[in-house]
C-alpha cells in the first residue's frame, strides 16, 4: 500500500464526501434545478452542492488557506500560505446530458514554489462513478488508487490516440482550433473529446491518451492534471512549448517521445 502525505488525505476525505452526492443527483439528473449563467454554460444545483462539501471539508482541515473555485472565484485566506484550486464537477455538460464521464478536480498551490513563484504541490482527481482517485504530490510521482501512474511509452504519431477539446457556443477560437485538428489529425491513430480536461489529463498521466490539446482552459480545469501528467513522466507546455500553460489556459500534453512531434504540428499550423 503506498503511503501519501497527510494533505492527500484531507483531500481524499473531502471529495469522497462529496462524492456519494454527485452520484445520487446523477442517478435523478432528469429532476435537477439547473440555472442558466450563460451561453451553454450550466449549473447545477448538484454542482453547487459538491462545492459547498468540498470547501467546508478543506476549510475544517486547513481553515487560513484560501480558495479559487469554479463557481465563487477566489476566496481569501491567508496569502503566506497554500490555496485550493478546485473544481467540483468538470463535466457538468456531460453531467446535465445523463453522460457517466465527469470528475472533481482539487489541487493545493504553494504562494512560495521552488523558483519563489507560486506552484502547484498536491493535485486530485476522482471521478465518483468509477471511484477512481488520480492523485500527485510533487516530487513523489503520481498514482491511481496505490498503483503508479507513468505516461504511456509510444513514440510513433501513427499509434499515438489525442485527446482534446472542441469549441462549442459562445467558447474558443473555432479557426486555431481547425487548423490545429487539420494539422495533427492526419497524423494519428484517434482523436477523442470527451468533455472534462481534468480527466483528460489524468487519462494522459495514466497512459490511456498518448497527449492531448486543449486551449480557454481555468487554472480549475487543469492544476490538478497538469501535475499529474508532470509526476507520470510528462511534459506540458502552452502552444509556444514554454512552461506556462496553466497561466495561459493552453495546454499541449504528452510523454516525452510524442511531445515534441505534436508540438511541431500544432506549431506549424497556427504560423
Amino acid at each position: 500500500m503506498v503511503s501519501h502525505s497527510g494533505l492527500i488525505t484531507v483531500i481524499e476525505r473531502a471529495a469522497r464526501k462529496a462524492g456519494p452526492r454527485l452520484r445520487r443527483d446523477f442517478n435523478e439528473v432528469q429532476q435537477l434545478q439547473v440555472s442558466r449563467k450563460g451561453p451553454a454554460d450550466f449549473v447545477s444545483m448538484a454542482d453547487k452542492r459538491a462545492e459547498d462539501t468540498l470547501i467546508e471539508e478543506l476549510r475544517k482541515a486547513r481553515p487560513d488557506w484560501g480558495f479559487l473555485v469554479e463557481e465563487r472565484g477566489q476566496i481569501a485566506g491567508d496569502p503566506d500560505k497554500p490555496r485550493w484550486i478546485i473544481d467540483p464537477l468538470d463535466g457538468t455538460t456531460n453531467f446535465l446530458h445523463g453522460i457517466p464521464h465527469f470528475c472533481m478536480s482539487i489541487a493545493v498551490e504553494d504562494p512560495h514554489g521552488s523558483q519563489g513563484k507560486p506552484e502547484i504541490t498536491h493535485g486530485y482527481v476522482y471521478q465518483p462513478l468509477t471511484d477512481e482517485s488520480f492523485w500527485a504530490e510533487k516530487g513523489r510521482g503520481a498514482w491511481v488508487q496505490d498503483q503508479r501512474l507513468r505516461v504511456s511509452s509510444r513514440r510513433d504519431l501513427a499509434d499515438a490516440l489525442i485527446a482534446t477539446g472542441i469549441p462549442f457556443l459562445g467558447h474558443g477560437n473555432f479557426a486555431e482550433w481547425s487548423r490545429i485538428f487539420g494539422a495533427i489529425a492526419p497524423e494519428v491513430v484517434g482523436i477523442r473529446r470527451f468533455g472534462s480536461a481534468a480527466l483528460d489529463l489524468a487519462w494522459v498521466a495514466a497512459g490511456r491518451y498518448d497527449g492531448f490539446w486543449e486551449s480557454g482552459l481555468k487554472p480549475w480545469d487543469t492544476a490538478a492534471g497538469i501535475l499529474l501528467v508532470k509526476e507520470s513522466g510528462g511534459f506540458v507546455t502552452d502552444f509556444r512549448g514554454t512552461d506556462n500553460a496553466q497561466a495561459k489556459g493552453e495546454i499541449l500534453a504528452a510523454n516525452d517521445g510524442l511531445h515534441s512531434k505534436l508540438h511541431k504540428l500544432l506549431a506549424s499550423s497556427l504560423r
